[in-house]
């Protein structure tokens, strides 16, 4: 059965509207952990758009979970991660203009960039992501550079309009996930999923870890978080 993991950005997106210090992100995190996430997720971006360094350094010391801290392969913060040590660093693309990630990292065309990052992330016992596109080739880039998971994008999937294209979305998803697990990688799941759009891809067998963010975010608004989280795993759990 897949686990969920929460993504809490938006927390700290709706805090920064006034630079404020509320919403606290780490009371969300402690809240979804309660309502039974396995885990906590942010994305710490060079703009600081959002998160900030010192939600990644408190969530640290407060997430029971897995915390997994998603960032461009940077030095700055490669530096950051290795300070912080959060129990899985998500590599993902990232440009400045962009409301949110668009897209997987092309692991292939970015190999030679990917390897140190990935190599240094592991030597310091911290485990490795690729957010990647739901590509075969991409999939095995993944498990050539070292990477311990694969978190495949399911944007497409997400957006689909319509039965066929939304089936096909899907069959793509399962079948690099069934990669994933076949080259020993941990198969994560995550980007634009909602309480409906979630259930197929949790049932795929070999899918380990979806991530959610905006969607509990947006229905904890309205119910709170932990209810959020909640009515979330009850969607995961079909």
């Amino acid at each position: 059965m897949a686990r969920l993991c929460v993504n809490i950005d938006h927390v700290a997106t709706l805090r920064q509207a006034r630079r404020g210090s509320e919403p606290d992100p780490v009371h969300a995190a402690v809240l979804a952990e309660l309502a039974g996430a396995a885990g906590v997720a942010v994305h710490l971006r060079g703009d600081r758009r959002h998160v900030q360094d010192r939600d990644v350094e408190l969530l640290r010391q407060v997430v029971k979970g897995r915390l997994t801290l998603a960032t461009a392969a940077t030095q700055e913060m490669l530096r950051i991660a290795l300070t912080v040590r959060p129990d899985q660093v998500t590599l993902v693309p990232e440009r400045p203009q962009e409301l949110t990630t668009e897209g997987g990292l092309d692991a292939v065309l970015n190999s030679a960039s990917l390897k140190g990052v990935v190599g240094a992330l592991a030597e310091a016992g911290i485990r490795v992501a690729l957010f990647v596109a739901p590509e075969l080739e991409q999939v095995k880039e993944c498990h050539r550079l070292g990477a311990t998971a694969v978190e495949l994008s399911a944007a497409l999937y997400a957006e689909a309009r319509g039965e066929r294209p939304r089936e096909a979305a899907l069959r793509h998803l399962a079948d690099a996930a069934r990669l994933g697990r076949k080259l020993g990688l941990r198969v994560q799941v995550g980007h634009g999923l909602g309480y409906e759009s979630v259930r197929p891809v949790a049932a795929l067998p070999e899918v380990d870890d979806v991530t959610v963010g905006h969607a509990v975010v947006a229905r904890a608004l309205l119910v709170g978080m932990e209810r959020a989280v909640r009515e979330m795993l009850d969607a995961v759990r079909g």
